[in-house]
């Protein structure tokens, strides 16, 4: 077997970027994640596995359900629901709405969203399953679906229950397919007021104040959870998302929430490291009409970085090779390998780039016979 590594082209792609270390980084959040949503990126994480109680972010998921179903014209906006005496009488935050009367969905939205009503999420879950129940039992499917495999609801609402629970993990999933499928929709979640039966009220979520591009998402907060939060910012060409959850006040959450945002936009940047089908690297050829075969990509490859991590990565490609001829466009023959500091490392694989025939019948007894004489050829 022959092993061919590649290490040089991205650490001299980078070195003139030195810069120090990042510095250790450290919440008071009981349990907190910072995830680049472009690339799924982990760039802090502590407890985010912890089992904990998702309270009011609970809300995303019952959101989630809606947008599905808007975004597969099984229900429009201006579709309505009505509201029963279970709804009304819920308590907590409250949209206000009203017993025996419809409301639309855009405004159902709005009432959980901006205001955190759970009255209004029992009227969704009333209207889309037939029982608050029977829509947990959903949201828990959609939950697996996902990825979100410590996640189990048994309400609409995050009323504290002992078996709803999530992990701050998990919460980061659900933001950040939110994003990424209801494009179109996701600006309810940067709305910062609504007024429902004449009462205004404001959107709980601090950082759609802080002036740092933040535009979602949810609150969450109760006495076995205290004070969470899932939210998202952009700035310039990048999305980051934050989750945290375990402080002990509303102003800890703001401040909190904010300043590992800010770190992350701060420490980290997104490279574009190569675009689909552009070259890697170059693989012999055994008995081919042509030596080499390009090695690319099928798909863009992006990698967010801290300073640390794009001073010292290694990039190395990874096959068994000369690789014997024919070989056919598109086919699996290789493997790209960037190791990080202190972060996942990350494998793609590599397709042949262009078709190689075999050599004919005089060219191969030639090789053959240079094969038996002289040896394999060498890798450089």
């Amino acid at each position: 077997m022959i092993r061919k590594n590649f290490i040089w082209l991205i650490v001299a792609a980078f070195a003139w970027l030195g810069a120090p270390d990042t510095h250790a980084f450290e919440t008071t959040a009981t349990e907190a994640i910072l995830i680049d949503e472009s690339t799924g990126t982990v760039l802090f994480e502590k407890n985010a596995d912890a089992i904990t109680f998702p309270s009011s972010m609970t809300k995303l998921m019952t959101v989630y359900l809606i947008f599905e179903r808007l975004a597969d014209g099984t229900l429009s906006l201006d579709d309505t629901l009505a509201v029963s005496e279970k709804a009304w009488r819920m308590g907590g935050s409250k949209m206000f709405v009203e017993v025996d009367t419809r409301v639309s969905i855009a405004d159902l939205i709005r009432g959980i969203v901006v205001q955190s009503g759970n009255d209004a999420t029992i009227v969704v879950a009333e209207g889309l399953a037939g029982s608050e129940e029977a829509f947990a039992r959903e949201m828990s499917a959609k939950a697996r679906e996902l990825g979100m495999l410590s996640t189990s609801y048994r309400n609409a609402s995050g009323w504290p229950d002992p078996e709803h629970v999530t992990t701050v993990r998990d919460l980061s999933i659900l933001a950040r397919a939110t994003i990424e499928n209801f494009p179109e929709y996701y600006p309810f979640y940067s709305e910062t007021e609504f007024t429902f039966s004449d009462i205004e009220q404001s959107n709980r979520n601090p950082l759609l104040y802080a002036g740092i591009g933040a535009d979602g998402m949810k609150t969450g907060h109760t006495e076995a959870a205290g004070y969470g939060l899932v939210g998202s910012a952009i700035q310039g060409d990048r999305r980051l998302i934050v989750v945290i959850n375990g402080l002990d006040s509303n102003q800890a959450r703001a401040s909190e929430s904010q300043r590992i945002l800010e770190w992350g936009f701060r420490e980290f940047e997104t490279y574009d490291l190569f675009a689909a089908g552009e070259t890697v690297e170059e693989a012999e050829v055994w008995l081919g009409d042509a030596g080499t075969v390009p090695l690319v990509l099928g798909e863009d490859l992006e990698l967010t970085l801290s300073r640390a991590s794009r001073r010292d990565m290694t990039v190395k490609v990874i096959y068994e090779g000369p690789i014997p001829a024919p070989i056919a466009e598109g086919t699996p023959i290789a493997s790209l390998i960037i190791e990080r500091p202190e972060m996942v490392t990350v494998e793609r694989t590599l397709l042949a780039g262009a078709s190689v025939g075999e050599l004919s019948f005089l060219s191969h007894l030639g090789s053959s016979i240079g094969y038996l004489v002289f040896g394999p050829p060498s890798n450089p």
